[in-house]
């Protein structure tokens, strides 16, 4: 078969499944993943050895160490991933759930209840943990899920997809509910991107680059976040050890994450005692300042910020800095430079506080708190399989609520209309 077949196959496939899956109950999705958690520990040999191969190609094509680290199936990611599919069973299912009802002067009842959003795929890169992660949360959601992983992790992947098929068959749940590309060529992405007809929605997790070419050729809707370009402002008053405690966690605690701090916003009343103290827990962290002229201005030793650092999402050990007037100018900062995916605020000011709850326009917004905390797990989620900086359908970290819609359910008593 060629690419094209191979790829509309299965979306016909999981088009199909979908069907079937959205009358499953809780406790036949449940099961499956049960059954999948225990497969994957059992099989974890098998998984190792087909994900050496991977390994062995990485470092022939000279991937980076970074790389094959998060393309490693070691014995701790096994266990994360079995472990991951047991927390999903403990959430609650969403499928079926009412979630409003009112009644009309007619008397019609009218509610909203929560339905599966049908075939989602997801392409992705590297980490093939991902393939477990975003197949269990879909598949508990009531969804089939077509699954395109990076070309380097192709025999992990599809060692991963052989356990899920195993699961699903055992369970009695259809064995096309998910799926994984087969192939390395990248025309099967664009190929994937064109089944309007079958695909309800894209979910691509990866570096900007990968977002930016789903996003300019999908005809199928597409839920993302390009980068992470986030923000803490230490506010008139702000508890300056507070403060430095959350920067440095923001920042320094995993500086690749989408939800790493990359501009620190301090107000002009605090910036010439706060900032050579942050500046010295940065230096000891590895931490490097780029800031403006009124930082340099108190901090000689920082490196000089420029229009580009702003809007950077630098993945590393990095941080810009700015001394501002005024929550105004913060605000507005924030709404120029931010790519809408976390803030914080640093305050004892509790009407400060709602103030930039209200205006700060992303996803999370935080208060004397870090923004390492946008995250579907810490939240409460259990899971989840992306965050979203658009606002249709999802915005923010997307569980596995955000992996339903809603119908409109009206029960009457014979009234027609006039």
């Amino acid at each position: 078969m060629s690419v094209e077949q191979i790829i509309r196959d299965m979306a016909e496939k999981a088009k199909k499944a979908s069907v079937r899956m959205a009358s499953m109950t809780a406790a036949q999705k449940n099961r499956a993943l049960l059954v999948l958690a225990d497969i994957i520990e059992s099989e974890a040999a098998k998984l190792q050895e087909e994900n050496s191969k991977d390994l062995e190609r990485a470092r022939d094509m000279g991937l980076s160490a970074a790389m094959i680290d998060r393309l490693t199936l070691s014995d701790k990611v096994i266990r994360s991933m079995a472990d991951g599919l047991r927390d999903v069973v403990k959430l609650e299912d969403p499928v079926g759930a009412i979630t409003k009802t009112w009644t009309r002067p007619n008397g019609l009842q009218v509610s909203r209840m929560r339905i599966p959003l049908g075939v989602i795929a997801m392409i992705f890169e590297s980490r093939p943990n991902v393939t477990i992660d975003a197949a269990g949360l879909c598949l508990k959601a009531g969804n089939a899920i077509i699954l395109r992983g990076g070309s380097e992790a192709l025999y992990s992947n599809q060692a991963l997809a052989a356990l899920i098929t195993r699961a699903l068959v055992e369970c009695g749940l259809p064995e096309h509910a998910a799926q994984v590309v087969p192939v390395r060529d990248r025309e099967a992405v664009n190929i994937l991107l064109k089944q309007e007809e079958f695909i309800d929605l894209i979910i691509p997790r990866g570096g900007e680059s990968l977002i930016r070419a789903v996003v300019e050729n999908s005809r199928i809707p597409v839920l993302k976040h390009y980068k992470g370009v986030c923000h803490v402002y230490v506010d008139k008053g702000g508890d300056h050890d507070m403060a430095r405690n959350i920067c440095l966690n923001a920042k320094a605690q995993r500086p690749g994450v989408c939800n790493a701090m990359e501009t620190l916003l301090v107000h002009q009343d605090e910036a010439a005692e706060f900032l050579p103290k942050m500046f010295e827990t940065f230096k000891a962290a590895g931490v490097v300042m780029r800031g403006c002229e009124r930082t340099q201005a108190i901090l000689p030793a920082a490196e000089p910020a420029t229009e580009e650092d702003w809007a950077t999402e630098y993945l590393d050990l990095i941080v810009s800095v700015k001394v501002v007037a005024d929550m105004d100018e913060a605000l507005v900062h924030i709404s120029t430079y931010s790519s809408k995916h976390t803030e914080s605020i640093v305050t004892k000011d509790y009407e400060r506080a709602r103030r930039f709850v209200r205006e700060a326009d992303s996803s999370a917004v935080m208060v004397n708190a870090s923004t390492r905390f946008n995250d579907g797990g810490e939240l409460g989620l259990g899971a989840e399989i992306g965050i979203s900086t658009s606002k249709l359908h999802a915005f923010g970290p997307m569980g596995l609520e955000e992996l339903t819609a809603t119908k409109f359910v009206v029960f009457g008593d014979g009234q027609v209309r006039g």
